[in-house]
């Protein structure tokens, strides 16, 4: 049973998402909900995320909306690489993560210093990993991105301790929640 879980994915430029209009985004929430609703019913109790622009942030703001609708219980962790890990975003996107932030039952950095090396993120991949259950990411084998950083340690986790587990929302399931809704609209105007 996975009661904490770690969400992570493709960061929103890797994603060719640069707006948050972006229909794209609707359906990767879509999957999260969807993923996020069966684990709850089956226990899940946290979700976890670094707070990177994208699937993360996206995440969040899924876990917000079910904590606010149907999950009271469901409680969010932000758990950063480094302090200020957004400092060189731009405006839209800190607003965004401090709205979050705000809105997360847990918010605290790994390391206690501003960014000074990638070991930091590679400590944090680590770290959330061996903290959580499990871990659920959007990604596809054949397009590597940020994610296979975490992939790598899950991986090996998974090798030592086969109840964690490996969870992925991939670009099918993006195109069966994609075909679904468009069939929903064609039945409606029928």
């Amino acid at each position: 049973m996975v009661k904490n879980l770690l969400v992570t994915g493709y960061k929103s430029h890797e994603l060719g998402i640069f707006k948050e209009k972006d229909p794209g985004v609707h359906y990767i929430k879509k999957a999260l909900v969807k993923q996020l609703t069966a684990l709850l019913e089956e226990g899940l109790e946290w979700v976890i995320i670094s707070g990177q622009p994208g699937v993360e942030i996206w995440a969040g703001e899924v876990v917000v909306d079910l904590r606010n609708e149907s999950y009271p219980e469901l409680k969010l962790a932000v758990l950063t690489p480094f302090l200020e890990q957004e400092a060189n975003w731009n405006e839209g996107r800190q607003e965004q993560y401090h709205s979050l932030l705000a809105q997360a039952d847990f918010v605290e950095s790994i390391s206690n210093k501003t960014y000074f090396s990638p070991k930091q993120l590679a400590a944090k991949n680590g770290f959330l990993v061996e903290k959580t259950d499990g871990m659920l990411v959007l990604y596809d084998e054949d397009t590597p991105g940020t994610p296979r950083f975490y992939l790598e340690p899950a991986r090996r986790r998974q090798e030592k301790d086969p109840s964690y587990e490996i969870l992925y929302i991939t670009p099918y399931d993006l195109e069966l929640i994609y075909q679904d809704e468009q069939d929903q609209k064609g039945q409606f105007w029928e």
